[in-house]
This record gives C-alpha cells, sequence and structure tokens, in this order.
C-alpha cells in the first residue's frame, strides 16, 4: 500500500501563495489519478482539485478555478499544489489522496489512499 506524506503548509497572508507536496513511498502511483482535498474549521471534507495518471487531465472546484494549479511528477512520485491568491476561506487542513483509477473525479469515496495532511491558514 503506498504511503502519502504532504508537505508545504503554512501561515500565510491572504493574497499570498503556497506550494504544497506530497510524495508516496512504499508504491509508486504512476498509473492513478491524484486528489487535493481540504477540510476547513468545523466543515466537512472537500474537494479541491485533481489530475489523471499522465497529468493531462485536471479538475478544479469552481471555488479554486484560476488560482490553484494541481500538477504531478510521476518520476518522483509527487503531486503538487500551487495556491495562488489565497483566502481565508482556503483556510484548513489539505490533504492529498490516490484514486482508485486513473482518472480521478471530486467523490470522496473513490479515493483510496490518504496522507495525513498538512495545515495551511490565510490570514485577513
Amino acid at each position: 500500500q503506498v504511503q502519502l506524506v504532504e508537505s508545504g503548509g503554512g501561515l500565510v497572508q491572504a493574497g499570498g501563495s503556497l506550494r504544497l507536496s506530497c510524495t508516496a513511498s512504499g508504491r509508486t502511483f504512476s498509473g492513478y489519478g491524484l486528489g487535493w482535498f481540504c477540510q476547513g474549521p468545523g466543515k466537512e471534507r472537500e474537494f479541491v482539485a485533481s489530475v489523471s495518471w499522465t497529468g493531462v487531465i485536471t479538475n478544479y472546484a469552481d471555488s479554486v478555478k484560476g488560482r490553484f494549479t494541481i500538477s504531478r511528477d510521476n518520476v518522483k512520485n509527487t503531486v503538487f499544489l500551487q495556491m495562488n491568491s489565497l483566502k481565508p476561506e482556503d483556510t484548513g487542513a489539505y490533504y492529498c489522496a490516490q484514486h482508485k483509477g486513473a482518472f480521478p473525479g471530486s467523490r470522496m469515496n473513490d479515493y483510496i489512499s490518504w496522507g495525513q495532511g498538512t495545515q495551511v491558514t490565510v490570514s485577513s
């Protein structure tokens, strides 16, 4: 089973940027889609973005379109989330996850492996 470890979270002012990384160990995630989810304070975990196993097909939540970019490096077994123009409502724990197939969507139940999360806090 693959182990996923996120990094790159932190405290940033509104309008700033952060780049999250998620690295897999134990097994490669080549051939599988990947996603990022966010759980804000007092909220349920929500879909943020996903990327197909080739990196060509991406999907985003409406709230982050035009601000966030998901990408992956299959040689390094790493998926990234570049977050620009951050807003206080982007605050939360960000989790990366491996999808059960090659072309992931937004359904949480279709993701089979999860990281422990990295905290992002955006101050106003």
